[in-house]
């Protein structure tokens, strides 16, 4: 599904298999990133979803992870054999997905297991910038539902658009999360004054007041 130019949604429920997370794609020029990867099992609807928006000519060269939760991850290796794209996460969530933990990536809750996976670049600081293509995301720890959360933010067409997986949470012990950490991150996302939001379970919401408006009933 087309949000705006050069930026789709290509997997999560509905379009790929049930529990999988959004699945959105960026596209630079002639480079192109996937933010999440869903569960797994869903990989090869997954691709016939990219292949069917990606320009000819196109590659896609990161899956940017948001956080370590399986309906997130599973899926990240099969999407890195497939295009031989680098793998980035935050080093704080980096070290659950490298050591295979099915209770912290909460596998265990969809009665699967979490393969180690590796990171091919781990994100260490509170913002770092991605170059790629013709343009760049950038990411930013925003620690809560998880201890190494990412959001990424990227223009689009003159647009600031905000890819924040599970700003909805939830918040649990067992993923550990910190619900301190989970508002001042709510806090930092308002003032990012985004214009469109990619969510992780609940699609693209367009305008900024609708954006905010979103992110807002979560800090109450």
């Amino acid at each position: 599904m087309k949000i705006i130019e050069d930026l789709w949604q290509v997997g999560g429920e509905g379009f790929t298999a049930p529990g999988d997370a959004a699945v959105y794609m960026v596209r630079f020029r002639h480079q192109a990133a996937l933010i999440d990867a869903g569960c797994g099992p869903g990989h090869r609807q997954l691709v016939d979803n990219v292949s069917a928006c990606l320009p000819p000519g196109t590659d896609i060269t990161r899956l940017l992870l948001t956080h370590c939760h399986f309906d997130h991850t599973g899926g990240a290796a099969a999407i890195r054999d497939h295009y031989g794209c680098r793998i980035t996460a935050h080093a704080k969530d980096a070290v659950y997905l490298e050591a295979g933990d099915s209770d912290v990536t909460a596998a265990s809750w969809y009665g699967a297991r979490m393969l180690p996976l590796r990171i091919d670049e781990k994100i260490t600081s509170d913002r770092e910038t991605i170059p790629f293509g013709s343009g760049e995301v950038i990411a930013y720890h925003c620690p809560g539902h998880s201890p190494g959360s990412l959001v990424y933010t990227a223009v689009l067409a003159g647009q600031t658009v905000l890819f924040g997986q599970d700003i909805h949470g939830p918040l649990h012990p067992s993923l550990l999360s910190d619900r301190s950490q989970y508002r001042n991150s709510l806090k930092f996302l308002l003032s990012l004054e985004a214009d469109i939001l990619c969510e992780g379970h609940f699609g693209a919401y367009k305008g900024s007041e609708n954006v905010q408006n979103f992110i807002r009933q979560y800090l109450y």
